[in-house]
């Protein structure tokens, strides 16, 4: 009797989908930051390798991301800057040699979303709260597989996870946008 109370309830109440997992393809994931020069321009830069996995269920309003980017893939073009950048000065990348986020909350809004998590650079791990201005999701036209992308922005202060070389020649406040694209598992 349990058991085809069971199966009736099933038929009724089918279970609800789960979340769709992503896995981040790092040749199409494009960590970048920007910062004040001496107050004369503004550099540019980028971390060439990050790896991670995020997972969305739009229809209930859920999903998480975890990034990890590989702090020794610093570029700015100038290598001399670049390893500067690698050093205890800045994010040391021997002893921290990963920077991290890993979303303690996702909202979704229209076709965008907020993700709230923490970030954790340089041993420091603080709340930052990210903005998605669009989620495209679709049929990757090459390998036929689904795919989705998005572009996350953020300002930070980098005196707040303990990098203070330079300050306030070089600037303390830093704008960070990470460009995604991640294939379905």
């Amino acid at each position: 009797m349990k058991k085809m109370i069971i199966i009736a309830a099933t038929l009724l109440f089918p279970v609800s989908s789960m979340a769709d997992s992503y896995t981040i393809d790092p040749s199409h994931t494009f960590p970048n930051f920007t910062i004040n020069h001496l107050g004369f321009s503004t550099l540019h830069g980028r971390f060439d390798k990050t790896s991670g996995t995020l997972t969305m269920d739009k229809a209930k309003g859920t999903g998480s991301v975890d990034i990890t980017i590989d702090v020794a893939s610093v570029s700015t073009g100038f290598k001399k800057r670049d390893d500067h950048l690698r050093s205890p000065d800045f994010f040391n990348a021997v002893e921290f040699p990963t920077i991290t986020f890993k979303s303690t909350k996702v909202t979704f809004n229209g076709d965008g979303a907020t993700v709230v998590g923490d970030l954790t650079m340089k041993g420091v791990t603080k709340s930052v709260s990210l903005a998605v201005d669009s989620i495209n999701c679709g049929m990757h036209p090459f390998s036929k597989k689904p795919v989705c992308g998005f572009n996350a922005t953020t300002t930070l202060k980098r005196s707040d996870f303990g990098i203070k070389y330079a300050l306030p020649a070089v600037g303390d406040e830093v704008a960070l946008s990470i460009e995604v694209e991640a294939a379905k598992n």
